[in-house]
Order: C-alpha cells, then structure tokens, then sequence
C-alpha cells in the first residue's frame, strides 16, 4: 500500500486547536496504521527552544533532544509515538537547507527562488522521513492561519503534493471557526466560506471541513458550508468545544469522520475508543479531590505547563480524583498564607533568577510542614539550595545562574557548558537514563532500577556538596551512570518529598501516568 497523506490546516483564526484534531484524527486511524504526525511552522527560529513562553507556550522536548512545538505533546500522547525532531520542520530550518545547498553549489549557478527550490525541499523533507520511517499514513499540520505571509510556502508545498502522490493516496482537511455572535443566537457560516475561499486562492479544495464551534453544527449551517465550500454535507464535522481535549476523538468518531477518511483514502484502521471512555468517565465522576499549588512564574499563561497539567489529567483518570491547581505567582509571594489548605506543592521548571525566592520559600513550606512536595527541573535545584541553606547551615547557598557570587555554588553549570554562547540547543537535552537507589521512593515508583526521563537544562547539583548535603539526610534516589549527576532526589521521613532534574511530564500517557506524578498525587490523597 503507498503512504497516504492528510493534510490539515486552520482558518478565521489561530489557536483553534489544529494539533488537539491531527491528533485525534490519528488517535481514531492509529488501531491498525502505522502513523507519523510531521508539523510545519511558518517561523523563522530554527525550533521554539529560545522562545519565551508567553510567545509560543511550551517547549516540548522529544527523546532524541530535538526542542519542539508543543503540539507534538498531543501527538505523543494520542498515537503512542516517540516523536523526532525531524518531524518539526521550520521556516527558519527550511531556509537553513536552502542556504545549505546554494552554498554548496546544489543549484549550479541558477536563481535560487521560494518556487521551485524552497517547495522542493519541503517536500523533500517530508518525503525523506517517509523513506525512513516507512509508514502506513502521514499527518501533516500546517501551522499557523490560511492567509498568513508564514506558511504560504507550506501550502504550496502542500498543493503540490497532490500531484506527486496522486490523488487518491491524499486528502485535506481544513479546521475552521463557527461563531455564535452573543445576542443573535445564531451559528454564523461566513468566517468559514471566506477562509474555504482563502484556502481554494492557493489551489487547495478540502475534503473534509471542521468547524469548531461551542455547538453541534445544525444540519442548515452543514448545508450552507456544504454548498458554499463543495464539501459533501457529512464531510463537515464539528470541531466541538469540550472541557478535556480526550473527548475530541470520541467527537470526531460520532461524526462520522473515521468513515470518511477510510472511504477517500481506501484503508480501514477502525477505532476502539472503549478504554479511552472509561478513562474519561472516571475524571468525569471523581469520588475524590484535592487541590495542588503551582508554584511558578508564568502561571499568567497556562500553556505554558500544558504537560504538567495533561500529566495530573491522566492521574485522574487512573485515580477518579478531581485536581484542582492553585496557581502561585511566585514573583509576588509575599507570605506563606497563599500556600494554606492546600494538599500538595508543584514547583516545576524554568530559568533565570525572577521568582525564584519565592519558590524557595514554597519549598520551605512545603518541607517544614510535611506537604507532599513534588519538585522538577528547576524545582528540584531551589530543593537543593533551601536544603542548603535550612537544614545544612550553607547561609547564602545559591545556583551561580542565580548569583554568580554565592560563597555556597550549591548549583552550578556544567564545566562542559561554560564556553558555548550559542543559546539554542546547547543545554543538556533530551532522554538520560539515571539509576536508581535501591529502597527509595523514586526506585518503587518507577518498580526498575533504571529511569529514561527527558531533560533540558544547563545547571547542575555542584558534585563538591553532594557529601554534606547527603550526610544531612538529602537521599540521592537517583544519579547518573557515572554516578556525577543528581538525577531524582527525597526526603525519607516526609510524606512524599521528591524532585527530579528531568522532566518526567512530557513522557506521561493517558495509559500509563508518569511515576512521579502518580506518587504525587497519591500522597496528596494521603
């Protein structure tokens, strides 16, 4: 069977949730197909890893250390996959290879324009990761919004593409808007005709429309999109609003849309959607609930912890408790009061020095008064400095990225790290295996003696205080194979007090919750 190829992009306006329906739609195809999901964004960094949160949300950080948009944390979670940093292609890395090859003389002296020789190799990207990974189905996501300067080169790409793989091995699918203006009470069809038109100016003819929308499309609207956008009326779906993203595919499977795609592309992968339900029944009904405060500073976005949050999802599901997240500024944490009543304590990952002593004093909190503590990244290095400082008498102890004089450099860079000044991709990224101490909270959890978690960082726990901080009773549950990296940290005579270097988040599935999580959450249920 040749690969076959659905093509999704997004109209009226962005933020609609193109990644949440690839990734459904690959979740309802995935039973019998083997799938790669690619993205295409339309921005000239090279990947999002310099980017601030509040810009893009959520860096992603895949096994292999590539620094991704956040939508492949749909696609990991949805499909089963390990995603690689090849399946994010950029402007920024799409230029890269053109510049690549003229400066090598691919070109043989001819003008080098976007048409033929910047849509070539988008498609030959595209087309070298099928070679490799040899899959049944390709996703492919153009970001942004139809009408965007960015991704005018991506949709050419794209409109080529049915013509090199012929038109019945693809289809495309186009996600738009269905408003219901406040007061009219009415759902509005012009945003999506005159984003189908948009669409159609580049020489792209949907398939299949989506509209999302906070109801079910009525069979008037479907007609009218179905006659405007020549769609057939079944081949336009509701995108509909939900609570939990996990109950899109559910959405897309009562629509119709496994049906359609099987029929226009002649495979059959039918869906088995009855343990996905069963985990959404249970976050659904809770028989339990706490509340967990998350200490961090860049709580105003949410996105920008969106896997720390689809990981306590998946807790829920497992565990039928409902979670609530206090969020905490720790910029502005004047007092410990914020931090009453609540049944546990997340400081998770970031950088620089803004709102770090407040996460410090969360931490202190957190440990004095025996509060299920779970520390990440970050989190586990101001663990280590209010350790310092409180319990091992360090007065000062600090991270050297935090003050560069500390007489206690209880965190510091790595030695191999202090001569790049090239801030992309420099820092330790991607899966480590850490092994882990027998008899240790961390080593249960996990039930082996080896750990795989992903990481992105630059500082380290200092190796010359790993001695008075352990002789002070910090348990070390977790190190490198050279045993000079801290990897996962406790407390043993608290009720749950762990932090790790990695970022255990990003691997956790609605199946199988990440370890520390799963721990977590059960101790704050006491």
């Amino acid at each position: 069977m040749p690969t076959k190829y659905i093509i999704v992009t997004g109209g009226v306006l962005s933020g609609l949730g193109k990644g949440i329906a690839v990734a459904s739609i690959g979740h309802l195809l995935s039973s019998r197909l083997k799938i790669v999901p690619i993205k295409c964004d339309g921005y000239l960094n090279v990947d999002p890893g310099t980017m601030n949160p509040f810009e893009h949300g959520e860096v992603f950080v895949l096994d292999d250390g590539g620094e991704v948009d956040m939508d492949f944390g749909h696609y990991e979670r949805f499909l089963g996959v390990t995603c690689k940093s090849k399946w994010n292609l950029t402007m920024g890395k799409v230029f890269e290879m053109v510049r690549q090859k003229e400066r090598r003389g691919d070109y043989l002296g001819k003008t080098v324009q976007y048409i033929p020789h910047v849509t070539d190799v988008i498609k030959g990207h595209i087309f070298q990761v099928v070679e490799e990974e040899k899959p049944d189905l390709v996703l492919v996501e153009i970001g942004g919004t139809v009408g965007d300067i960015e991704n005018e080169l991506f949709l050419e790409a794209m409109r080529q593409m049915k013509e090199d793989v012929g038109k019945q091995n693809i289809i495309y699918v186009h996600l738009t808007y269905v408003p219901i203006p406040h007061g009219v009470n009415e759902q509005k069809s012009k945003p999506t005709q005159q984003s189908v038109n948009l669409l159609k100016q580049r020489g792209i003819f949907p398939d299949i429309i989506i509209g999302r929308c906070s109801q079910f499309l009525t069979k008037e609207v479907r007609a009218k999109i179905s006659n405007f956008c020549d769609v057939q009326p079944k081949a336009v779906i509701t995108g509909l609003d939900v609570d939990d993203i996990y109950e899109i595919p559910i959405i897309f499977e009562q629509e119709g849309l496994p049906e359609i795609i099987h029929k226009k592309l002649n495979i059959y992968s039918p869906p088995d959607l009855r343990k996905w339900k069963s985990y959404i029944e249970n976050i659904r009904h809770p028989t339990k609930e706490i509340t967990v405060a998350m200490c961090g500073k860049y709580t105003r976005l949410e996105d920008s912890y969106a896997s720390i949050l689809e990981a306590f999802n998946h807790c829920s599901a497992h565990l039928r408790c409902k979670i609530n997240v206090k969020w905490v500024e720790t910029t502005d944490l004047e007092n410990a009061r914020v931090l009453e009543g609540v049944d546990g304590i997340l400081v998770p990952g970031g950088f620089g020095s803004r709102g770090t002593e407040g996460k410090i004093e969360a931490i202190q909190v957190a440990r004095e008064r025996n509060i299920p503590f779970l520390g990440l990244c970050l989190g586990l290095q101001l663990a280590v400095i209010e350790f310092a400082r409180n319990v091992c008498g360090l007065q000062g102890a600090n991270s050297t990225e935090i003050d560069p004089d500390t007489a206690y450099p209880v965190i510091d860079i790595l030695p191999e790290q202090k001569q790049i000044t090239d801030k992309g991709g420099t820092m330790r990224l991607g899966a480590y295996t850490a092994m882990l101490k027998e008899g240790t909270i961390v080593r249960s959890l996990y039930g082996s003696a080896k750990a795989s978690e992903r990481h992105r960082h630059r500082y380290e726990v200092n190796p010359e205080f790993h001695e008075i901080l352990q002789d002070n009773g910090m348990v070390f549950s977790g190190v490198s194979k050279d045993g000079r990296l801290v990897e996962f940290i406790e407390l043993p005579d608290h009720k749950f007090f762990v932090a790790t270097q990695a970022h255990p988040e990003l691997k956790s599935r609605m199946e199988k919750p990440a370890p520390l999580f799963y721990g977590f959450i059960k101790a704050c249920l006491g």
